[in-house]
């Protein structure tokens, strides 16, 4: 669960900019971070009052940065492909909706810690990139984080962060793929369904 809170520092890299202005993957994130910072600092008060404002902040400007679909199929592996097209579907947007609740709930608490920027690293392929980072942790040691993005079309989009060595694809991967040996894809999906309903209600 400590490693999930902290995977909402990364949205702090992740508001929307205009595409113009970005070169790269490491542009994009080190420019959209302070754009970021400030949202946060001029929605402080107003966020307060209204806790729930912040889940439509992080939907609107924080999730066309992420290719939800790709990484639905990399946290499904082999029942991805073995699925049909309605529970891919459903699967997708209750994960996406899953991140959302949980980088939301989070956010606020993380909204203070400083991102450090690591020298930039190239994937294996032209398409790919991993754009490092670390936060600072006041009293303690900086928390390792990667961006691993790819590049679709035009677009960098994030499909995986790997904090402190752990990628949130694989942590979830594990977790789903036990689910749903025990008792199927679409119970899985209906257990997401609930939980997000149950925040949702909050």
């Amino acid at each position: 669960m400590k490693r999930i809170t902290v995977i909402c520092v990364m949205l702090l890299g992740l508001i929307s900019v205009p595409v113009s202005a970005i070169t790269g993957p490491q542009q994009l994130v080190m420019q959209v971070s302070q754009t970021m910072l400030d949202r946060l600092a001029q929605e402080k008060e107003l966020l307060k009052a209204e806790p729930g404002r912040i889940y439509g902040l992080v939907d609107k400007i924080v999730v066309p940065h992420f290719d939800f679909e790709y990484m639905s199929q990399m946290v499904l592996a082999k029942y991805w492909r073995r699925a049909s097209a309605a529970q891919r579907q459903a699967f997708a947007a209750e994960f996406r909706q899953l991140l959302v609740r949980t980088y939301a709930t989070s956010l606020k608490e993380y909204a203070d810690q400083e991102l450090i920027y690591l020298p930039f690293r190239k994937g294996k392929k032209n398409n790919l990139a991993v754009v490092r980072t670390e936060v600072d942790q006041p009293g303690g040691f900086p928390i390792p984080i990667d961006y691993r993005l790819r590049q679709n079309s035009s677009e960098w989009k994030v499909f995986d962060i790997v904090i402190d060595g752990v990628s949130l694809v694989t942590n979830y991967r594990t977790s789903f793929a036990k689910e749903i040996r025990k008792s199927g894809l679409d119970s899985l999906i209906e257990t997401l369904a609930e939980r997000n309903r149950k925040v949702g209600g909050e």
